[in-house]
């Protein structure tokens, strides 16, 4: 089997002239006064011969190139499930096979704000127009779990219509890549989709949420008109008050500074607030639950119970009542299912 003309002399030289006989297994020719390098065909290939020992090392040096630059990631299909988790590490969308969410008429207490971030859903996975959302306020009120419901109600009543894209807080600043891979024409993307941050807050020296208010604004690149961003925080602002202070004490225009600080809630065309629940509400909650997983309990006793679970908690929510009521069905024997309250 004749040799190939420039791996036999690299063969020879061994380490001076290695590279040519890289180049002839990569499958190129390196000339050799100009220093071209020229594809080789595969008949061309498939006629080089090298010895055992050096074919070892070659293949060898072929699996450490591999591994020190592997393939690029499969882009992820959209259609692959109906929620995602943003990885920004591997620059790719997690599929989620089913998503934990409580049915939007099992939330108690925040009636109004359930109507009004629905109905924007709705909107916004029929295709038209729609606003950011901010859901803040008080924890264990529902907040995150209402973003969930109105997306898994908007995807009953038109099926698959929206993907759920979830990206963490320290994820924030990588908003940008992540719009860019959801406009990449070979993911194929016919599918509104609804980014989400749960517990969105900055603090002190933290610059991502230029980041964010470039996004919500649009940005030189513009924000797509398939996404829409909802997220939920504990404060109203985002900001800090001694954050919002100490940039106005800093700053020459102290009233702009702050009006940046501040501003970045307005780019939210919905804001929501949650309140804390009072007896009543807590107490409806607790029904609602109890009712959903058939509790064999006396509706007196029922209430007795939650409201001194209430107070050893220091507190009345959505969350103090499901904990309550994780508590009493054990208590009771009663094995809580993963979709029980879907």
């Amino acid at each position: 089997m004749p040799h190939h003309k420039f791996c036999s002399r690299s063969l020879q030289g061994r380490f001076l002239t290695a590279p040519l006989c890289l180049t002839a297994a990569a499958g190129f020719t390196l000339h050799p006064k100009s220093g071209d390098i020229h594809p080789v065909s595969s008949e061309g290939l498939m006629m080089t011969s090298f010895s055992p020992q050096d074919s070892a090392n070659l293949h060898r040096i072929a699996e450490a190139l591999e591994r020190m630059a592997p393939p690029p990631p499969r882009l992820p299909s959209l259609r692959d499930a109906d929620a995602f988790v943003w990885e920004p590490a591997e620059n790719h969308l997690l599929p989620v096979p089913a998503v934990a969410y409580v049915s939007i008429g099992l939330l108690q207490g925040v009636e109004r704000q359930q109507q009004i971030l629905l109905d924007n859903t709705l909107r916004f996975s029929r295709g038209l127009p729609a606003n950011n959302a901010m859901l803040w306020g008080a924890r264990g009120m529902g907040k995150s779990s209402l973003v969930k419901a109105a997306h898994a109600e908007a995807n009953h009543q038109h099926p698959g219509s929206l993907a759920l894209i979830e990206i963490a807080r320290e994820d924030i600043a990588t908003l940008p890549p992540l719009l860019r891979l959801l406009r990449h024409p070979a993911i194929g993307n016919p599918r509104q989709c609804l980014i989400f941050c749960d517990d969105l807050s900055f603090e002190k020296e933290d610059a991502d949420y230029k980041a964010l208010k470039s996004v919500l604004d649009g940005g030189i690149e513009g924000r797509p008109a398939n996404v829409l961003f909802y997220a939920t925080s504990n404060r109203r602002h985002l900001m800090p008050r001694d954050m919002i202070e100490n940039e106005r004490s800093t700053a020459i225009h102290a009233s702009e500074a702050t009006e940046e600080k501040v501003s970045l809630s307005d780019r939210f065309g919905l804001w929501l607030g949650f309140h804390n629940a009072d007896q009543d509400t807590f107490l409806r909650m607790v029904d609602q639950y109890a009712a959903r997983l058939s509790l064999p309990i006396a509706m007196q006793t029922l209430h007795e119970d939650a409201l001194e679970w209430s107070v050893t908690r220091g507190a009345r929510s959505g969350r103090v009542a499901w904990q309550f009521i994780q508590d009493l069905a054990g208590r009771l024997g009663v094995v809580i299912t993963q979709n029980a309250l879907w």
